[in-house]
Parts: structure tokens; C-alpha cells; sequence
């Protein structure tokens, strides 16, 4: 392994340390301590490297690890592999290694999109049937923008996938859905569908494969000689690093070998992502492609967005903040700018034994100068005390909307209040609390309010002032009759799938296209509503009382409309 580092701009806080040159002889010394070096070292590269060395230590040669490219104002101050990429045959990750970046991929298909765009081959507002006319009309317009910004409403294929019957690729998938998760432009929700859509426009309007496309538009023209655009994952790529898994047993293998990843994957070194980065800063593919690609995307009320084109948006700590995360099985990456610092940071491992973004974080620690440094130190608001802990503590709890039998579980957590496994709450007034803009989740960009007129009663606020209405569930144990009620075979069109509904003694059991087993069970939430994991389904019933369907849903993936077969059913 070799550890690259390159004279740079010197911090303004380690000028006087930087300042003292090396004679001949010491930089002699330096060359036979330091024999991995390729150039000299200034001073403060040899501390951040010494720090950074701190950071990856868990990784060792019989570990799976990382691999990190920091660069500054352009030029690369850091670059280096740690752990295994082959533990069967004890490869070690190097700068060379490849990995597969998952999501992070978005930007380059954003990018190699709005190419097209600026050449006037595609437009940002058209109808996207005039490019996919196999589409089903949704009888809502779609366009281009709403699929670079996650707002089209489309399905998560990935989301879908699990439970679709003879595992039909991505495109396929998408095409048959005939409902959206919500009206085009309404809402904002992660959505990998998007982007197997923006994949397969791209390839039918430029005339050429989406790989041969990526390759002669965007990785060769930027010097990106190691990345790729692959189909099929089985192909023999050199330097990849493979993933895993920690297991009780030992590491085992984890990666995506089938042949359809929604249209397939970028492969690539931490070096070239960096490489990219630097690119989008100097507008080295056009002005209007990098500003584009960084533009706050907007809502039908005309609410901007911390997410833009393939890539979030934040200010993290007072200094604004480019980045995006990405995971595909093992493999767990991230690549981010702090452009105000001329920073840019890639982090790609090999296993989620360190997640990706949690060591990003470190490594930007030792390079990025933060506005507030108490906001650094802070980390996360203050845990609640006293009265208004037990205040919170009564409110805690499971409430479900009766219009949409959507579900919403509130509890605390280290003496915090805040949606279960999502935003923290922040009391405001009495009975009302107000999600932490600080500390925004992932799958969400809207920020909200609660207000308990009672403690059964929830009135969830949304930014536009809409008010969705949630009462509290109660405990519920259905009778044997109740559950008999449930019983029977679902079908969706849409997945090809089918549901088998059971009644027994142990409660409501469900069973996929046939799987082998006796089903997994289904926990009673209120007399239609039952729930697995992330999971809800909810059953229908038509005027007579009579159960005529239900619908499917997780948290990508909303009403799914399964039919109960034997009946005659018109959907509500």
C-alpha cells in the first residue's frame, strides 16, 4: 500500500508549523522513515496523516476496511487503502481497489441527464411518456426534474422487489405499478425508481447503451480511468474489492451478483470520486450541469428542498455541506464537499463493520475549519428533565390516521422524545412539540408539528398547514371470528404476487407466492390493520361489512391494492 500525499495551500491555522523547510538531510530521513511517501511531506500532512492513521486502525489485514481520498483546492493530500479486499486470498484494500458506490451513483446519472438537457435532446419539464410512452398515465404529469429531485411520486422498485412473484428486473417493475405514492411534485420521498427510469431515457435518447454513454460523456473526459458504469455484475472487474458481512460464524460474502441492478452500478476508487468531485466544482463538464446539479429542488408551493439532483444539500456545523451516502449489500460509501474550504472527501468500505458516513465524519473533523465549534461539541439537543420528560413519557405511543390507516409511533429514547427510529421533537408550547430542523433523517425533507388536544388525539401540522388527524390505538385482540374474517388468497396485478391469509390459533399468519413454511404472523394493530416489522397491511371492506381486499404497504411503497380472489370487488 502507498500512501500518496501532495503539497497544498497550507490551513491558516498550520502555516507556522508548515513553515519550517527541511534541509537536504532531513528530508533524507523523512524518505527512509517514510518509505510509502511518493513526494515529500509537509508538516501538517504528516500530522493529519498520523490522525487519520487513528481513525482506520480497526482495520486490519484480516478485516474488510476502507478506502479514503482527501483532497484540497483541487489536489490530492491523502489517499489510502486499510484492511482486506479479498480476505480468501489476503488482497489488501489499496488505492487502487474498486467498489461498488451504491446511491452515489445518482449524481452521475443526474449529471449525464442534464447533458442532454443543455443540449436540448431532453427537457426538465416535459412529460416523461413522451419518452417512456409504456408508462401507465397516472392522469398526473411527471416530468424529468420531478425524477432528478425524488418528488414524482413514483414507487421504490426497491421496496416492491421483496415480494414481486418470478423477481422481474427494476424497469419491469416499475411499468406495471398503477398507482403513485402521491401527486407529482406534492411530496418528497427517496426513490430508486426515479433514477432506473432517468437510466434507460438516457440510453434511448443518446442512442448508445448508458454504460458506453457514462463512459465517452463523463469518466474519460475527466481523467476518471478507473470508474465504470456495469450491467452485469457477474463480469470480471480488476482491483474490485469484494464485500461481506460480519456473521457469528466468521465473515461471509455479501454482494449483489444478479444481473439487474436497477440498470446497473458505478464501480470505482475513492481517487476517481474525488476526481469528480473537483470536477463539479470547476464546472469542468458545463456551468449549467454543476449549478444544476447543486440547485435546492422545489415543492408545488414553491418550498425549497435540501436535496437538489442526486446530491443533499446541508449546512453541517455552520459550513455548507455537498454530499450524498450509498450502500449496496457490503459495500457502504460516501462522498461529499465542504466547496467553501475547497475540501473533498471519499470514503468506500467493504462491510458495515464502520459505516462509511460515520468515519467521513471523522476524517472531514481533521480537514474542515467549523463555523460554531460549541455546535461541534453540542451533537444533538438536550435530553429532556423533569416534568417535561414525563409529559413526553404520556404521549409516547402508537397512533394511526383512520382516513389513510397510515401509522405513527412515538416514543423516548435516552430521555429524548421523537418519532420511533426517526426525528427527534422539540417541545414548543404545551401539547405541541416541533421536529429538530438540526437534525433532518434521511428518507424526509419536511419538517412538522404535534398537538395533542387530548391524549388519545394527535393533530400532525405539516409546513403548508395541513393538519392530518391520528388517534391513539388501543390494545386490540381479534376473535377467532375476526380473524377468519381475514382469511384468503390477495392478488396483485401490479407485483404478479399473491397473499395467503390464514387464521389459527397462534393469530393471522401470511405466506408470499406460495414460499415454503407456515408464513410469518401479522400483529393486531386495530380491527383492520395488522403489522410486520416495517410492514403494514390494511384490510378493506365493502358497504355489506365483508372483507373485498387489502392494501400493502412499507416505507417506500404505499397502498398496494392486493384483490381477495372469489369476490366482486370495485376498488374504493
Amino acid at each position: 500500500m502507498k500512501l500518496q500525499v501532495i503539497n497544498t495551500p497550507k490551513p491558516c491555522h498550520l502555516q507556522s508549523q508548515a513553515s519550517t523547510k527541511l534541509t537536504l538531510k532531513g528530508f533524507l530521513s523523512v524518505l527512509t522513515v517514510l518509505s510509502t511517501f511518493l513526494v515529500s511531506v509537509p508538516m501538517y500532512a504528516q500530522d493529519k496523516t498520523a490522525e487519520l492513521e487513528k481513525i482506520f486502525s480497526w482495520a486490519t489485514k484480516e478485516k474488510p476496511g476502507c478506502s479514503c481520498a482527501v483532497s484540497q483546492n483541487g489536489k490530492v493530500v491523502f489517499n489510502r487503502g486499510y484492511g482486506s479486499a479479498d480476505l480468501e486470498r489476503d488482497a489488501p484494500i489499496t488505492t487502487n481497489s474498486i467498489f461498488d458506490i451504491g446511491s452515489v451513483r445518482k449524481q452521475f446519472i443526474a449529471a449525464a441527464t442534464l447533458l442532454l438537457v443543455e443540449e436540448n435532446r431532453l427537457s426538465l419539464t416535459e412529460d416523461i411518456r413522451k419518452y417512456l410512452p409504456e408508462l401507465p398515465d397516472y392522469g398526473q404529469k411527471i416530468t424529468l426534474d420531478h425524477l432528478l429531485t425524488h418528488t414524482s411520486g413514483l414507487r421504490d422498485w426497491t421496496g416492491m422487489l421483496p415480494l414481486a412473484n418470478g423477481k422481474p428486473d427494476a424497469l419491469t417493475l416499475i411499468l406495471r405499478q398503477r398507482g403513485l405514492n402521491f401527486k407529482p411534485g406534492e411530496e418528497w420521498s427517496y426513490s430508486n425508481s426515479g433514477y432506473v427510469l432517468l437510466t434507460e431515457i438516457v440510453a434511448r435518447t443518446s442512442g448508445m447503451s448508458f454504460a458506453e454513454f457514462m463512459q465517452k460523456r463523463l469518466f474519460e473526459p475527466l481523467g476518471m480511468k478507473s470508474t465504470s458504469y456495469v450491467v452485469d455484475m457477474t463480469d470480471v472487474i480488476k482491483n474490485r474489492a469484494l464485500a461481506y458481512e460480519k456473521k457469528k460464524d466468521g465473515w461471509k460474502q455479501d454482494m449483489y451478483w444478479g444481473n439487474d441492478r436497477g440498470g446497473g452500478a458505478i464501480l470505482s476508487t475513492a481517487n476517481d470520486l474525488v476526481i469528480w468531485n473537483d470536477a463539479l466544482t470547476n464546472n469542468r463538464l458545463s456551468k449549467f450541469v454543476s449549478d444544476k446539479l447543486q440547485e435546492p429542488a422545489k415543492l408545488n408551493n414553491g418550498r425549497k428542498l435540501g436535496y437538489a439532483r442526486g446530491l443533499f444539500l446541508e449546512t453541517f456545523r455552520g459550513v455548507k455541506e455537498v454530499w450524498h451516502s450509498g450502500g449496496a449489500a457490503g459495500y457502504h460509501s460516501w462522498l461529499g464537499r465542504f466547496p467553501e474550504q475547497g475540501i473533498s472527501i471519499a470514503v468506500l468500505c467493504n462491510s458495515d463493520a464502520m459505516p462509511a458516513t460515520g468515519i467521513a465524519e471523522r476524517v472531514a473533523d481533521l480537514f474542515v475549519t467549523y463555523a460554531d465549534s460549541q455546535k461541534a461539541v453540542a451533537g444533538t439537543p438536550p435530553a429532556l428533565t423533569g416534568d417535561a420528560l414525563q409529559e413526553a413519557k404520556t404521549k409516547a405511543g402508537l397512533f394511526i390516521n383512520e382516513k389513510t390507516g397510515k401509522l405513527l409511533r412515538l416514543a423516548v429514547d435516552r430521555d429524548r422524545f421523537r418519532v420511533a427510529g426517526g426525528p427527534i421533537l422539540l417541545p414548543v408550547a404545551k401539547d405541541k412539540y416541533r421536529r429538530s430542523g438540526a437534525f433532518v433523517q434521511f428518507m424526509s425533507q419536511d419538517e412538522f408539528e404535534l398537538h395533542f388536544p387530548s391524549l388519545d388525539q394527535l393533530e400532525l401540522k405539516s409546513m403548508e398547514g395541513q393538519i392530518s388527524q391520528y388517534r391513539r390505538v388501543k390494545p386490540y385482540t381479534p376473535s377467532a371470528t375476526d380473524l377468519q374474517a381475514l382469511a384468503g388468497r390477495f392478488v396483485s396485478d401490479e407485483l404478479g404476487a399473491f397473499f395467503d391469509m390464514t387464521a389459527g390459533k397462534d393469530g393471522l399468519k401470511g405466506r408470499a407466492n406460495d414460499a415454503p413454511g407456515a408464513g410469518f404472523s401479522f400483529t393486531p394493530v386495530d380491527r383492520d390493520t395488522y403489522q410486520l416489522g416495517g410492514v403494514t397491511v390494511r384490510f378493506l371492506r365493502d358497504k355489506a361489512g365483508k372483507v373485498t381486499a387489502l392494501d400493502y404497504s412499507n416505507p417506500v411503497v404505499r397502498n398496494i391494492r392486493f384483490t381477495r380472489l372469489n369476490e366482486s370487488i370495485s376498488r374504493r
